[in-house]
C-alpha cells in the first residue's frame, strides 16, 4: 500500500478530516486467518452479526453511532 502523508496544519486550517482504513495485503490473508483460527487473535469481541434483512436498521444505527463494533451482515438461511 502506498504511504500517504498529510500535513496536520492543512487539516486544521480547513477544518477538514482525514479518514482511512487499514488492513493487510490479500496475500497475507491466509496467515491472518490462521491466527484467528488458532485463537491467537480474538475477533468475536469486536464484531456483531445482524441478518442482511435488517440492513436499513443497521445503517441507521451506524449513522446514529449506537453500534460500537464492526457489523457482519449474514444472509437468511
Amino acid at each position: 500500500m502506498d504511504k500517504v502523508e498529510v500535513r496536520l496544519s492543512n487539516l486544521m486550517a480547513f477544518d477538514a478530516r482525514a479518514l482511512g482504513n487499514w488492513g493487510c495485503p490479500p496475500e497475507r490473508y491466509p496467515a491472518a486467518l490462521d491466527l484467528v483460527l488458532e485463537g491467537k487473535v480474538r475477533v468475536k469481541p469486536f464484531v456483531e452479526t445482524h441478518p442482511l434483512a435488517d440492513i436499513n436498521q443497521v445503517f441507521a444505527a451506524v449513522h446514529d453511532r449506537t453500534i460500537k463494533r464492526r457489523v457482519v451482515l449474514t444472509p437468511a438461511h
